[in-house]
């Protein structure tokens, strides 16, 4: 077995193999860029070794740089993660011509397996499934509109080295089948190094099904079931479970055999994911082979009990596979959500800064695990994707594993930047979602027009207005015992509070207890009981003897409250106050339509109207790199440019003017 393995990767996925790689007495060695030098997975190494700048390209995913960090530690084996390095074909050959083990497939395998043109032509030739499509790349975009519409609209514009929704479009016209080869070019040249595209038909409808399978230099293979993918927003995936709720034995096994004899075809060893689309009728079609480990692969450990990243290492090691077929089991059910640094109330815009507050949930290994990158006071950066942490939940049943994941997700406190738990929080409420009947258009279709939290209704807002008021007298009695009465003087605090949510007045009767509070609203009485106190994020207690989790905090005069996606943000006052308040004039918002302002922090791209032109409505006119994903800026009305004010290249910042109109 190694004694010293350097992991080629950064964040949530280098702390994940550190892990293992503790647990099984290996020493690890981290590489790390500008913008890491204070990141975790540096600080949980034993070794770091510096690689270069902030940007990708001049860091980590320079071989030379890599291969000398293993020179110079003496490392005998590479970890390469997930993205970055981890199915570059060259890269585990040059490893390997150093003498150095690749903990991943052999070259050949990757080069067989890493490219979706050569691997969609090798599906067909080992018998699997595959959907129709042009298996070429393809040179310019009116190439790409000539082939769409032989194709049929619509059609899915792919990267061929691509991967985790980057370089990856959906047209479903020659208008959209144009700029997005364009897009999905630049993507893949900037994330991949490799800007060759190819077109295929798009399957409507679509659960996107992805089978685990191990394989090992001996000839033994197995398939570690399935998971569903098909929870997706811009087709990066964004809740994950397994098994399928779709998926039934037959089937399984049907794609598990066909995921088999595609890496026995090119003699595959290590991990890998077979990623299939299934139609509503259970037929399923090849859509690539990812050579390396998913994002996703906590959720096969848990329902399976196997260590991925341990059989990755014992695979390189040259040790045979432990288990047979046979004794692949499924243990209860397990899902995933992935908190990104992203609004999800400002369209999922990329969100970066310093995480004031990171408190996870208490991760307990047989129901709740936390896998992450990241640490209170850390820095979220512009320079990489958005994944702040994995969520995991593991239960009997998968209404037990969503039941968890709610509460896990009420108890996940951040704040500095946003994040997406919000929305994750909706998913896991979302009836259509809790039915198990979705498919991968799923959120584009319940959340066209964006999302915000009118979208969960409460079952019991009256709950949340006493949840309020409760932290409004604590902070009351707090103000009255710091300040100090005179005897005969003492501040009065009456019984009578109303709680002003969202225009709604919620008239309640506050009584003290041994501790918590009484508050009644009409006929309906909570018993409040909690340790909280004031300038507590998190909010645990029972409610008439339920327990309850939530997160409030004051901003101001409002109690802002986070429940099962929820956000609102309560103003409780005395019964005068609140009939003053609604007599108060709303201040109307600036009018900010002669700007186009950045919606994100980023890199400035592309700016494509020039001072004096005319811009017709959806025209592009800026493009804004973030988080590894372009971002195309149109005009939504016919305006006309009178200043630049920004200039390509610039970093951007939140709100900050890009373009002044006449």
């Amino acid at each position: 077995m190694f004694k010293k393995i350097l992991i080629a990767n950064r964040g949530e996925i280098a702390c994940r193999v550190i892990k293992t790689a503790r647990r099984m007495g290996i020493k690890t060695v981290a590489v790390y860029s500008d913008a890491d030098r204070r990141s975790l997975h540096v600080k949980q190494a034993d070794e770091a070794v510096f690689i270069g700048p902030s940007p990708s390209k001049e860091s980590y995913l320079v071989m030379d740089k890599i291969i000398a960090a293993c020179k110079e530690t003496g490392a005998e084996a590479v970890h390469p993660g997930y993205g970055f390095l981890s199915e570059n074909e060259e890269f585990a050959r040059r490893i390997e011509e150093e003498g150095i083990k690749f903990i991943g497939p052999k070259h050949y395998s990757i080069a067989k397996m890493g490219d979706k043109i050569e691997s969609k032509k090798l599906a067909q030739e080992a018998g699997v499934n595959t959907i129709p499509g042009y298996n070429e790349p393809i040179p310019g975009p009116d190439e790409a509109v000539e082939i769409a519409k032989k194709i049929g609209y619509p059609v899915m514009i792919k990267a061929s080295a691509g991967g985790g929704g980057k370089g990856l479009r959906v047209a479903w016209n020659d208008k959209e089948a144009h700029e997005g080869f364009t897009s999905c070019v630049n993507e893949a040249k900037n994330s991949f190094g490799d800007d060759r595209v190819f077109i295929e038909k798009f399957v409507q409808e679509p659960r996107h099904i992805e089978i685990q399978i191990l394989g090992d230099s001996f000839g033994n293979y197995v398939y570690l079931n399935e998971r569903e993918c098909s929870i997706q927003r811009r087709h990066q995936k964004v809740v994950e479970e397994a098994p399928s709720p779709f998926i039934d034995p037959d089937t399984r096994k049907a794609m598990g055999e066909q995921a088999v004899a595609l890496a026995r075809s090119v003699q595959y060893e290590s991990a890998g994911t077979v990623e299939f689309v299934v139609g509503a009728d259970k037929s399923f079609y090849f859509l690539e082979m990812n050579t390396r480990l998913q994002v996703e692969h906590p959720v096969t450990e848990y329902i399976t009990g196997l260590d991925l990243v341990e059989q990755m290492i014992c695979i390189a090691a040259g040790e045979p596979l432990a288990i047979a077929q046979k004794d692949v089991k499924i243990n209860g059910w397990a899902m995933e959500c992935r908190i990104n640094a992203e609004d999800p109330f400002r369209g999922f815009l990329p969100s970066t800064g310093r995480l004031v507050k990171f408190r996870a949930p208490p991760a307990e290994s047989k129901t709740v695990r936390v896998d992450t990158g990241v640490y209170e006071g850390g820095e979220i950066s512009m320079y990489y994707d958005s994944m702040i942490a994995k969520l995991i939940v593991h239960g009997a049943t998968r209404d037990q594993a969503i039941e968890r994941m709610r509460d896990a997700l009420n108890g996940f406190v951040i704040r500095g930047i946003s994040c997406n738990i919000p929305f994750q929080a909706a998913l896991m409420q979302h009836p259509r979602f809790i039915s198990g009947v979705f498919n991968t258009g799923f959120i584009a279709e319940e959340y066209a027009d964006g999302f915000d939290s009118s979208m969960v209704p409460h079952d019991d807002p009256a709950l949340l207005a006493a949840i309020a008021a409760f932290a409004r007298l604590r902070y009351i009695y707090r103000v009255m015992k710091i300040g100090g009465q005179h005897p005969g003087f003492g501040r009065k605090v009456t019984s009578d509070w109303v709680a002003v949510i969202n225009g709604k007045h919620y008239p309640l009767v506050a009584a003290p207890t041994k501790g918590g509070m009484i508050i009644t609203h009409g006929d309906k009485t909570y018993d409040i009981v909690s340790d909280w106190n004031f300038g507590d994020q998190l909010f645990s207690g029972t409610v008439n003897g339920q327990p309850i989790c939530l997160q409030i905090e004051r901003q101001g005069i409002t109690y802002r409250i986070s429940h099962f996606g929820l956000q609102i943000a309560p103003v409780v006052m005395t019964p005068r106050a609140a009939y003053l308040l609604s007599l108060m004039p709303e201040k109307a918002p600036p009018d900010l339509s002669k700007f186009l302002i950045s919606p994100m922090p980023g890199l400035l791209r592309e700016v494509s109207a020039t001072e004096g032109q005319e811009v017709k409505a959806g025209e592009k006119l800026v493009v804004i790199e973030a988080m590894k994903m372009e971002n195309i800026l149109k005009a939504d009305h016919d305006v006309k440019v009178k200043k630049i004010v920004a200039q390509p290249g610039a970093s951007l910042s939140v709100d900050e003017i890009i373009i002044e109109f006449e």
